[in-house]
Order: structure tokens, then sequence, then C-alpha cells
């Protein structure tokens, strides 16, 4: 048995037996053979098919619905309409404006109004379309700008604030008035960010049983514990008579993180029929709901200061509703277009100044134990290692300025885990639990591995402690019945969070084992896991230990900063290169340089796979994704059409990770999930300005931007492409915070 870990910040450097060395993934075996089980996999007898009737417009009353002809085809089980599921859900507490079924108004060319339990698809689709809907159909809202008219019709929503605007945002800190009057030079850029979709490998699924009285229902979740929250309200059902297990999860990205009309759906009919249901979208289903738009809108605002040093900040946040499908977080959730906009906005000002960008930019960086000036707290911060590594590896200070050929550079940051629960309480947001018996070792937790590794991550907590190996801990996850609860796999939280509640679990569980070792005489290392495990149970009896975390109250004294907070903010630095061609527009990516701050890499190999893969998904984001609506629909609705970057336009990458040892991480271990995504857009565009001498402030950069911006250069007008003005919204007067205390010991409640 290897000696278990000395844990960091001791003296002395740790040392790890498991901990930052690259391992197998634990769930590897499994789904390069094909033995994962997803959700659309499990295949239960006498299963019926669901199918999900979806409103044609996007805004419109229902003034009936006749389902009697779809209730006499031969095969039909069950169908339901709105009246059968009433209630009303969502995943903020502050937006509960959906319901499974529809059966007052439809908001978006997709919306759900009935469902149909059948014992095959076709029988299923066929019943969908004997069923009978008369509409009094609205003018629909389908832009910013319309929805800050005052409607022709009627309000997409009966909430928020005037016209169709959701939630409107004013925060200012420190002195911003004195600000501009100090500057030498100001200057006003306005930017437009393209909407993306995830696009996973797995499509949305669930299936749902009813026995004894008890739903279980099978998902491709991301949040197993807010699912289950959901279908306890909308079914009425005590939570103990709910089961919710996450199946093997073919990639989410944010897209899976919201309570889902089918999950629901299933389960009311697997309750009226008594037999199970399954339900599998196609890549068409789906502006029109809260969802996280009132989080995404404070995020979009507070968590720009904490990777510069702005003495001064004002923030002012508009959402709004449309008649466009409803949209949830996406990596890096709320942050990658206000980083896209803030690093060309400096880019543009160090131009401005006669200013290296990246020596403007280093200057200001943010510094390790600070408070920024929205109160948020900055423990470990590698962003300075960050960027000397990206600058210096890719030449960025020396390189010579060839027509068409350019680099960008870029940084961002992003949180581990939010500080507070979508949904206020006290209890912790990760709980793990340890079984050992008789040598054998089981961890317990409710977290979902989505494909970033996380149950990787708790195997290698657990090993580590003990003195095993990951493959010789047994992972049960995701299931609400046997696992505690965790809050999800979102906002990159699981390793952080997750990690410290199996880090004090497995710490307990060491305890025990070494205690029985030492009564017998001997030391823990000398002493195989197998006998040692024995003669603990001998001195114990039952050997289970639990382990929680729960973040530090850190949130400023205002509304609005429970979002915002986190317990550790990791750091990420990029240089992209590339060639833009002036006569076609066509611009190729040469190589990336990415450098990440993870605070400690439980496992370089998922961190490497990590970073990386957020650098391909920024460069699908930059140079091709959008999505664009015509008559309520999709352009692009399928992966034929929607343009997303395949292996193929994967640039040569090279990676670096770069170890803060955070004071709170398990280990020291940072998020490595999102935060690498952020600097590599504006990167790109950077790099288009310093190939060209053309500005696109706007993304994605397509080839037919390029050359208009050319055009516009050659005539002397403003070398760039993007948005003219930004909407006149009516945003309240600004609410004004006082700096926060420079000292970081302050206790909370002085904060």
């Amino acid at each position: 048995m290897s000696t278990p870990s000395r844990p960091p910040r001791d003296g002395g450097e740790a040392t790890f037996s498991v901990i930052g060395k690259p391992f197998t993934r634990v769930d590897a075996g499994a789904k390069v053979t094909g033995q994962a089980v997803y959700t659309d996999d499990v295949v239960l007898p006498r299963t019926l098919h669901c199918k999900i009737l979806r409103s044609p417009h996007p805004h419109a009353r229902i003034v009936s619905i006749d389902t009697s002809a779809a209730r006499r085809i031969s095969g039909v089980k069950a169908v339901i309409t709105g009246a059968d599921l009433p209630v009303k859900f969502g995943i903020l507490p502050v937006t509960q404006d959906e319901r499974a079924l529809e059966h007052e108004k439809v908001r978006y060319v997709g919306d759900p109004i009935a469902a149909v339990a059948a014992t095959d698809e076709e029988t299923a689709a066929a019943a969908c379309d004997a069923i009978a809907i008369e509409y009094e159909v609205f003018e629909p809202v389908m832009s910013i700008e319309d929805a800050l008219r005052a409607p022709k019709d009627e309000r997409i929503q009966d909430y928020g604030g005037p016209n169709n605007i959701h939630k409107l945002v004013a925060l200012e800190f420190g002195d911003m008035d004195g600000g501009f009057a100090k500057a030498d030079h100001i200057r006003e850029d306005v930017f437009f960010f393209q909407g993306n979709t995830h696009l996973p490998m797995e499509q949305h699924s669930a299936i749902a049983t009813y026995i004894d009285g008890k739903v279980t229902l099978w998902s491709s979740t991301q949040v197993v514990h807010y699912v289950h929250r959901a279908l306890a309200k909308v079914l009425e059902l005590p939570m103990n008579r709910i089961r919710v297990v996450g199946a093997a999860h073919g990639g989410g990205f944010g897209g899976k993180t919201d309570p889902f009309a089918h999950e629901i759906v299933v389960s009311k009919l697997a309750m009226i029929t008594g037999r199970p249901v399954k339900c599998t979208l196609t890549r068409e289903d789906g502006g029109a709901y809260g969802s996280y738009g009132v989080a995404s809108t404070f995020y979009t605002g507070v968590l720009q200061p904490i990777t510069y040093d702005i003495p001064a900040y004002r923030f002012e946040g508009c959402r709004v509703f449309t008649n466009k499908p409803p949209c949830g977080p996406k990596r890096g959730h709320g942050t990658p277009q206000p980083r896209f906009a803030l690093e060309l906005h400096l880019e543009k000002i160090a131009h401005d100044l006669g200013l290296d960008p990246a020596e403007m930019k280093r200057k200001n960086f943010v510094k390790p134990m600070t408070r920024t000036v929205n109160w948020l707290r900055v423990t470990s911060c590698g962003l300075e290692e960050c960027a000397q590594k990206v600058l210096q590896a890719s030449g960025y200070r020396d390189r010579k300025r060839v027509p068409g050929r350019g680099m960008g550079f870029a940084i961002s940051s992003y949180l581990s885990g939010a500080g507070t629960a979508i949904y206020w309480n006290d209890m912790p947001h990760s709980e793990v639990q340890i079984k050992v018996d008789r040598g054998g070792v089981t961890a317990y937790c409710g977290a979902m591995d989505i494909g970033q590794g996380s149950d990787s991550v708790l195997a290698a907590i657990v090993a580590e402690e003990l003195g095993l190996q990951p493959k010789d801990v047994r992972l049960v996850t995701a299931d609400s019945d046997t696992t505690p609860i965790d809050l999800g796999s979102y906002s990159s939280r699981v390793t952080f969070m997750a990690g410290n509640a199996a880090l004090e679990a497995a710490r307990k569980m060491r305890a025990m084992l070494v205690e029985a070792v030492e009564a017998d005489g001997r030391k823990y290392e000398d002493v195989k896991f197998e006998e040692a495990s024995v003669l603990a149970e001998a001195k114990f009896g039952t050997l289970v230990s639990a382990g929680s975390y729960t973040p530090p109250n850190i949130a400023g004294p205002y509304k609005g900063s429970g979002v915002g907070p986190s317990p550790a903010y990791s750091y990420s630095a990029c240089v992209v290169d590339l060639d833009a061609d002036a006569r076609t527009g066509l611009v190729h990516i040469n190589k990336v340089w990415i450098a990440h701050d993870v605070g400690r890499a439980i496992n370089p190999l998922l961190v490497e796979g990590q970073v990386e893969g957020s650098v391909y998904m920024g460069l699908g984001e930059a140079l091709m994704e959008e999505q664009e609506f015509r008559k309520g629909l999709h352009k692009w609705p399928s992966m034929l059409e929607y343009k997303s970057p395949t292996f193929l336009d994967v640039p040569e990458m090279e990676t670096f990770i770069v170890e803060t040892d955070d004071p709170e991480g398990p280990y020291g271990a940072k998020e490595a999930g999102q935060g690498p995504l952020l600097p590599v857009i504006p990167a790109v565009n950077a790099a288009v300005y310093d190939a060209l001498g053309v500005w696109i402030d706007e993304t994605p950069v397509t080839p037919e931007k390029i050359v208009e911006a050319l055009r516009r250069k050659e005539k002397g007008e403003p070398a760039r492409v993007g948005p003219r003005r930004f909407p006149d919204i009516p945003y309240p007067a600004c609410i004004k915070v006082e700096p926060p205390p420079k000292d970081l010991s302050a206790p909370p409640a002085a904060i």
C-alpha cells in the first residue's frame, strides 16, 4: 500500500502518490467498448414511446384542444395536455414560468402542448398529428429591439419589467465620475455576440417507470438534484417517492442544466399507464422563458473585475423575452460575451495610445489575495504566469509583421462553483460518503460525470488518501436514492466542491484505518489495505464516513451580490496565430497557445483535455457558429446545416498547466472546464486585426464580414463590421456601492 498523502500547506511541499500524475479515466473502458449505458440505451419490458406535440406558432393563445381522435388510434395508451400538468416550474426560484405542457399560451415554435404514449414511435407521432388545436395567433417578438418596444398584441410573460423586459440591473462601484474626470483618454465601443448551441453528441432523452407508487426517472441531465425537485413540485409527490438516476452522459456543456418538459411528461405518462415511457428528442426541439436568465444577466457584469484591477466600475444589464426557443447556460455561462467585448475594448485603447496591448493588459492584472471593487474575493491567481508562458512560447513580442499574418492575445477568469445555491439554504453544496467493506472501497456522490471526468477526480482523491489507485475505488454517483445530494455539474463546481467533500470523507476514513493499524502495533504504510480494513472493521464495526462542503459566506452588502462570489477563481491566457486572406476573407488558425491556472492538476491528462476542448469550442464560436431565425424557426436546425468545427478544423495547440495551490481547493485545485474557452474568441478577433487592420466587432468572424470591413477601409469609412449603436434601454438609476475593505482577513459579518 502506498504512503498516504501529506496534506499541502503544512510548512513543506506536499507529496502525492496519485494526485498530479496522469492516469486513465475510471470510465474509459466502458465508453470505448460501448458498454456504457446511456439513457436511450435503457430498455425495459413493455416500454411505451412518447411523442410531444409542439406549437407551430411563435406566439399564440390556445383557444381549444381536441384529443378525441388521437385517443381512438390503436396502440395509443395515454394522451395528456397541460390540464394534466398545470403546476409551473423553472430552474430559478424567481422564474417559475414554464409548464411541461402549455394549455393557455405558446411562446415559441416548439412549445410543448400535448403528449402521447403509444406502443411505438410511429403510432405516437400519428396520434400527435390527430390532435386538433385552435389558436389565436399574435405577432411574434423576434429581436431585442422589438422586445424593448410596447407589444402590439400582448407581453410574452406577465412578469418582469416594462414591455418584454425580464430583468434590469444597474450597479456602480467606486468613483466613476471622478475616474472619467481624471482620464486622459476615453473610448466607447459596441460589440455583438451571436447566439450558439451546445451540440453534444447525445440528444436529450428520458425514460420513467411507476412501480409501487414511486416514480423512477433515468435522464441525460447535468442536474439530478434539480430535476428531482422539479418533478416533486409538478407531479405533486413527496421527494421520497421520486428517484432520479443520471445515466451515462454524452455531453451537456450547460445545455442539460435545466429541468425539461420531456422529463416531467414521461414521468406523468408512466404514472397514468403503469408502464415504462421513453422520450428521446430530435435536435430540432428546443428566449421565451426565464431559465437562468436572471443569473446570466448578473454574471455578464459582476465577473469582469476579477481579471483586471479596476478601481471604479459600472455595470448595466438587461435581459429581454422574445418568441425564440428558451436558452440556458453554455460553457462559460454569461462570461464569453462580456470577455469578448472587454478584451477587444482594451485592445483598441492600447492601439489608440500606441501601446503594446499585451503589456498594457499585464500592467493592470488583478493580484492574488485581494478584493475586487465589487466585493469579490480573489485568492490564488496565476494570471501573470499564464500570460508569460503563452507570450514567450508564441514569440508574440518579437513577431515579424507580415500582411495577412496576425497574432492576438487575451486573458480570462472563471469561478470554481457559485458561492450561493440556486435556491437559498444553509445546507452543504456537495456531500460524499465512503464505505469500506473487507477491502472494498465505494464512494457515493450525487455529482454527474458529463464527460469532464469528475468521477475520475473523486476516485483519485479517495485513492490518494487511502493509499490506493483510482481503479481500486468503486463509484456510485448521480442517483437520488443511493447517493447524498450534490447540486449538479455546472459552474465548474464539481472538482472544487465535491472534491473537498470527498477529501473530508476520505481523511475521516483514513483516520479510522490508521488508528486500527497502530493499535495493532504497526504502521499504516506497512500494512496491505485489505488487512487494514479488516482490523478497522473489527475495531469500529461498519466502516462508513461522510464529508461535505459549504462555500464561505463572502457575498457583498448589496442586492444581487449572491451571483458572482466563488471560493476561488481560475485564470487563463491565450495567444492565437492565424492567416487571413484579404481577397477571400478566409481565416486559417495556425496555432493556439493556452495556459490555465488550475490551482493544482488532480489529473493532468484530464486538465489538458478540458483546456483543449475549451479551445476547440471557442474557435467554433469565434469563426462559424451562429443562431439565426426566420419566421420563428431556426435557419440551420440540424447538424448538417449548423456549422461547427470538425477534428479537421482543429489547429495545433500548446497547453500549459499553471499550478498556484489555492488555499481552499482540494489539494489546491480549481476549475478547468470553462475558463479556458473565454480568451480564445477575442484572441482570434485581435489576430484578424493584426493581420488585416480591420475590426470585426461581432461573432462569428466570417469571410463575408472581413471582405466588407476591408471594402469600408478602402472607401475611407471606419474599418470595422459590427453594431453601430446600443439599443435604448430604460435603465434605472445605478445603485452605488461602497468599495470593500482591503483586508482579506476581515470576518464575513463585516462584509
